[in-house]
């Protein structure tokens, strides 16, 4: 999908859209501006596998074909269906003997080769016109263009640059002594407008302070309008080690803040500081959901795994306990924050749990924790989001570069997308964590394997 500014470049083209790209967003027919949009039969017949279910793949089938079904009413397809006003036709394209240009080399038992076969024809009868194929799989666009197709990925929810994503801190050098001093006495805040800054501040953003030996960490906030100091606490017998987890911290315990995100690379501490802050501010929820996306290997679907539902999920499921374990074991036996975790998870007061399994109760006064959220659309976001009840807290983490799900990417992705979309709203932060805090074989590893 073209970005506003290609929109003179893209006058009269026809853009065939690949299952995918309905099931991602089934708004996707409304992205196009004034172009033509074909569908090939074999996209509907595809669509109709995902019609049932309760998973936002089969809410977005069910949506697509009903959006169609109106807009085509008690006519026919015969000539195509306008859109609306100031935008393209929508085509149904049945199948056709497969061109001798592809059937030499593309299996007709394969439904990705049936929408290249019709994208193909589309594009030998509209000479005068750029046809498009639009898939989010990589592989049905490289075998367009190697046909001769032009073949690009729906990126009307892309990150427009991902080297410039918000990372919630910036870092302020040669502060004045005298206003790092102020900052470290009571009332433990200070005047941004004292500061030198080449671009304004964001609600909710930390900030770290240098004056020579000196520094301090802060926050802006955007009631008061004032930079209020950020102290390092402990949360659960989890202390924060470097100025990032610091400020993941107070973001984490800040009641008021109702929506924080967390991203970072493996080992950083997103999911650990998260549960910790959890149970730390448990008295303010009635309890504590910690869920994460299943993205099966191989994209098999977890039937396929031994054993039953429990067995199934308990490899997907194990990173969390891990992190669990890890808090329980900052006391002794015989101290009650130890066995109070276990007593939280024998009352359901806290809940780990894959997240299709969470997504239809009720959320309020949860802080719930959505652990590996780069593997969620921006639909999905959405989705979990504005299921959100009076005093609860979402939180969001994730590593941007680290995805397992087979149509998503870093730019497209829906952490990426509620970063870049959230950023500056009252009551949202975020947060990027940089530094390993692992082991030094573990941060090794990941920077340089």
């Amino acid at each position: 999908m073209p970005d506003s500014q290609e929109k003179s470049d893209y006058r009269g083209k026809i853009f065939i859209l690949d299952t995918n790209v309905i099931l991602h967003d089934s708004t996707c027919i409304y992205q196009f501006q004034e172009h033509d949009i074909v569908i090939p039969i074999t996209v509907l017949e595809e669509l109709d596998q995902f019609k049932k279910g309760n998973e936002t793949l089969n809410y977005h089938a069910r949506e697509f074909v009903r959006a169609l079904d109106s807009l085509s009413g008690d006519g026919l397809f015969n000539g195509g269906v306008r859109i609306g006003q100031n935008r393209g036709r929508i085509f149904l394209r049945l199948e056709q003997e497969f061109h001798p240009d592809l059937a030499f080399n593309f299996s007709d038992r394969n439904p990705d080769h049936h929408i290249l076969n019709t994208a193909y024809h589309v594009a030998k009868e509209n000479p005068s016109k750029q046809v498009i194929l639009v898939s989010k799989d990589v592989n049905l666009r490289m075998k367009a263009k190697s046909v001769g197709l032009l073949a690009q990925d729906y990126r009307t929810d892309h990150v427009k640059d991902i080297s410039s994503l918000y990372t919630g801190h910036r870092t302020l050098e040669d502060v004045p002594e005298e206003l790092i001093d102020q900052i470290h006495t009571v009332p433990f805040e200070l005047d941004p407008a004292k500061l030198t800054l080449d671009k304004p501040l964001i609600n909710n953003e930390f900030l770290i302070l240098r004056s020579g030996k000196k520094s301090a960490l802060g926050t802006y906030d955007p009631i008061a309008q004032i930079i209020k100091r950020v102290d390092k606490v402990s949360a659960y017998g989890i202390s924060p080690r470097n100025a990032e987890q610091t400020f993941a911290l107070n973001a984490l315990m800040n009641t008021e803040l109702q929506l924080v995100s967390i991203s970072g690379k493996a080992g950083t501490g997103k999911t650990l500081l998260a549960l910790a802050a959890a149970l730390e501010k448990k008295r303010f929820y009635q309890r504590i959901f910690l869920a994460r996306p299943i993205i099966p290997l191989s994209n098999r679907d977890i039937g396929y795994l031994p054993g039953d539902i429990h067995s199934k999920l308990d490899p997907y499921m194990q990173p969390l306990y891990d992190n669990l374990g890890v808090i329980q074991n900052q006391f002794p036996e015989s101290d009650h924050k130890h066995s109070q975790i276990k007593e939280l998870l024998e009352n359901e007061k806290l809940v780990i749990s894959p997240l299709a399994y969470i997504r239809g109760r009720s959320l309020v006064k949860i802080y719930f924790i959505v652990d590996e959220a780069q593997n969620l659309t921006p639909h999905e976001i959405k989705t979990i989001i504005t299921r959100a009840g009076e005093g609860t807290k979402i939180v969001f983490t994730g590593d941007i570069f680290q995805i397992d799900h087979p149509y998503l990417n870093t730019q497209s992705n829906g952490l990426s997308h509620l970063i870049e979309k959230m950023q500056g709203q009252r009551i949202y932060a975020h947060i990027n964590l940089e530094k390993g805090e692992r082991s030094e074989l573990a941060e090794l590893a990941s920077n340089l394997l």
